[in-house]
């Protein structure tokens, strides 16, 4: 059964039918092989609990917000700051792309958002500086990962709800790491430009009075950080309310920016739509499947499996980081995630894992699956604004900081209290 269930999974995302819809035809196709009663009349009433949850109204807030700092300009000024202050490394604008995206992280809450809005003001000084290609490349992909750790994020979200585990403990325990892996990724690109100094272009120098001067472009990402996550943890509003704040902030930015029009909100509200729609059919369809997998005991026989195993902790985490690796070849990171988190939480948490933990070494390892061919989004995303080359290049580029993401899951396995430490604290 559990092999069925894969081979005809993958059959379906191999034919090039979208992961959402595969997700609901491949329940479809499951109940009447192995179930001896209809369960397909349930589907109504699992897509509306599933929909029906109130914390998942934060996500749509979450991608207008994303889609607000887009439009408004924003990004442009930040990447300037950010390069007068780190341009100096061996790396020079590399280090700009990962920083920008960061802070970028901090506002948006989304892995694709953070790769277009960066890479779009990024991608053009490839030529200008005389850049290695892949490598820069390869660090605009990474840096659009971060979106998905450092709060607010969607998928910490996602997480909360699958496993019942607190968003603002979530929230807390990205910050740490989040910041260690950006700090990850520019040590990957300065150890590259050592040995190669021709990769990291030409030196962009600056006075301390432009880059104190250009920190006024640093104020408004950050704002709306302070007032998405400070009002969650002020205790002013919850996830879902800091959203909206955040939604209100960006508004007032980009009115301020005199960038407000008709024309870009129509443009917002278009993507925020688009974006909206993928994500909760991703979501009902996952949920239906596994309703489905619940239902038939393909769930009690896969986990029966896996406890079957009798392994210890620090082995079944090595069995969880190559399961999520090669999953992440096959699948896109959310229904990645609202597939296999339901199955996989309980079990590792059975075994003495912290939940809070493990969401954020989820989280890591999806982060892998972004920049990971065939379907690493983040790949499709730097490539679609590259408008021509070739994705090998991408792929080649993104390897140093595939290990690095890698060497994060190691040290937080090393050092929990990295992920542990802020939630305990404000607890």
């Amino acid at each position: 059964m559990i092999t069925t269930s894969l081979t005809l999974l993958l059959v379906l995302i191999g034919i090039s039918i979208p992961v959402g819809a595969a997700l609901g035809v491949l329940g479809l196709i499951l109940d009447p092989l192995y179930s001896m009663l209809p369960l397909t009349r349930a589907l109504g009433e699992v897509s509306w609990s599933t929909s029906n949850e109130f914390l998942l109204v934060a996500i749509p807030l979450f991608v207008m917000l994303g889609e607000i700092l887009l439009r408004s300009g924003l990004a442009e000024r930040m990447y300037h700051s950010m390069s007068l202050w780190l341009s100096w490394l061996p790396g020079g604008l590399m280090h700009a792309n990962i920083g920008a995206s960061a802070l970028f992280a901090a506002t948006s809450g989304s892995s694709v958002a953070t790769a277009a809005t960066v890479g779009t003001v990024a991608i053009p000084q490839i030529q200008k500086k005389g850049y290695n290609e892949s490598l820069f490349l390869g660090s605009l992909a990474a840096g659009g990962t971060l979106g998905i750790l450092i709060p607010p994020s969607i998928n910490l979200i996602i997480y909360g709800v699958l496993t019942n585990t607190s968003v603002p403990r979530l929230y807390l325990a990205g910050i740490i790491p989040g910041l260690a892996m950006a700090a990850l990724f520019m040590l990957a690109i300065g150890l590259a430009c050592v040995v190669k100094p021709k990769w990291g272009g030409q030196k962009i120098s600056a006075t301390w009075a432009e880059r104190l001067a250009s920190l006024i472009h640093l104020i408004p990402p950050l704002g709306i950080f302070v007032l998405v996550v400070g009002s969650i943890y002020a205790g002013l509003a919850t996830p879902t309310e800091a959203a909206a704040l955040g939604v209100v902030g960006a508004l007032i930015l980009a009115a301020c920016m005199r960038r407000l029009t008709l024309a870009m909100m129509r443009d917002v509200l278009e993507g925020t739509m688009k974006s909206t729609a993928m994500i909760m059919l991703i979501v009902v369809g996952a949920a239906f499947l596994n309703f489905i997998m619940a239902a038939t005991g393909l769930t009690n026989a896969l986990t029966s499996t896996i406890t079957g195993l009798n392994v210890s902790p620090t082995t079944m985490l090595l069995i969880l980081v190559v399961f999520y690796l090669v999953l992440g070849c096959f699948m896109e990171t959310l229904s990645m995630m609202i597939t296999t988190i339901p199955i996989i939480a309980p079990i590792m948490i059975a075994m003495g894992f912290d939940p809070v933990w493990l969401g954020i070494v989820i989280i890591i390892l999806v982060e892998v699956a972004l920049i990971t061919p065939p379907v690493g989004l983040n790949l499709f995303v730097v490539q679609s604004l590259r408008k021509s080359g070739s994705m090998n290049d991408i792929m080649l580029g993104s390897l140093p900081f595939v290990i690095m993401l890698l060497a994060m899951v190691a040290i937080l396995a090393w050092i929990p209290d990295l992920a542990l430490w802020l939630p305990r604290v404000f607890s």
